[in-house]
């Protein structure tokens, strides 16, 4: 695997090395040993999927709170999606800033969220699948969000004839400082 830190400490975004032969390509998506190599959580408590019908589908911002923060390693595995990490860490010194990528089926890369960051994403084509591997179990009682379009983050999302949004995400409130 190739691990590139993006723009934000600690969330990068992986890309699997394929090894080809004639019956098509071989690759790891995910080796505790490289993950605790490059510094991640390579716990893996539960994994999830989520489908999506819809093109402009908006999924987020989602995150844990304390004490059941989650690192999250986020594949598309149908269709395409922009996928948006967010800083929710205030020690740290990428604090509220965003990074997004496009994850797809096609091109198989994958994007690792630590924990105390947000996550979201907004399908770019019908009928579009995602697969997480997740640190922690879930507990509702610590689900948290913040909204997709909070001024204080400035997150810039594609432009989409119609955006479906959740209303669970549609109803988070501003971030407060």
């Amino acid at each position: 695997m190739i691990f590139s830190e993006t723009q934000l400490k600690g969330v990068y975004l992986i890309d699997p090395e394929n090894v080809r032969d004639e019956r098509g390509f071989f690759a790891r998506t995910f080796c505790q040993e490289e993950f605790k190599a490059h510094g991640l959580n390579p716990h893996i408590a539960q994994c999830s999927t989520s489908f999506n019908r819809k093109k402009g589908t908006l999924r987020g911002m989602h995150y844990q709170a304390a004490p059941c923060e989650e690192a999250k390693l986020v594949r598309c595995i149908s269709g395409a999606i922009y996928d948006v990490a967010l800083d929710l860490r205030p020690e740290s010194p990428t604090f509220k800033r965003w990074v997004a990528v496009e994850l797809s089926a096609e091109n198989r890369k994958m994007l690792y969220i630590p924990e105390g960051c947000a996550h979201g994403f907004q399908t770019l084509v019908d009928n579009t699948e995602v697969f997480y591997q997740i640190s922690e179990f879930y507990r509702p009682e610590t689900a948290r969000g913040v909204r997709w379009d909070d001024p204080a983050f400035g997150i810039k999302w594609p432009p989409v004839q119609t955006r479906i949004i959740p209303e669970r995400d549609a109803g988070y409130e501003n971030y407060l400082c």
